[in-house]
């Protein structure tokens, strides 16, 4: 297993990050930005991609695995990655996700816990209404970690 940053052509990973932002523009406004992160294991599985939103404040706009690679440790491994590359650089790690179960428990089990919720998320920034495990979002949940 191997994670690489990626420092040009982002957009070649377009297919897999709108696996986890289902809207191209809404990818643009943090793609170039940030910084990208690919998981390799007998081909490519996972992407990331992280901001500096402010001094020490970082936030993870995008994490995605392949349908057929999912449930396999993989995201939880690059999340693990991610905080061993940030530390000493980041003092809270933010993640914005919908408000359904699976991607609640995901982010608790990686160590984050609810910070906050964005009314209207989704269906202020969305074109389409976006669906996940059946349920329509509509609100972002906002998860952080806090490094020492």
């Amino acid at each position: 297993m191997e994670i690489r940053l990626i420092t040009s052509n982002k957009k070649q990973f377009l297919d897999l990050l709108l696996l986890a932002d289902k809207q191209e523009s809404m990818i643009d406004k943090y793609l170039e930005r940030g910084e990208m992160f690919a998981l390799y294991d007998d081909g490519l599985k996972a992407i990331s991609v992280v901001t500096c939103e402010e001094g020490s404040i970082y936030e993870i706009k995008n994490i995605a695995v392949y349908p057929s690679s999912q449930r396999k440790g993989y995201g939880k491994r690059l999340v693990d990655y991610l905080f061993e590359y940030y530390q000493g650089k980041c003092s809270i790690m933010f993640v914005g996700t919908g408000d359904t179960p699976s991607a609640l428990s995901f982010y608790k089990h990686c160590g984050f816990r609810i910070s906050h919720r964005l009314k209207n998320f989704f269906i202020d920034n969305y074109d389409q209404p976006i669906y996940e495990d059946g349920k329509q979002l509509t609100d972002m949940v906002y998860l952080r970690k806090d490094f020492s």
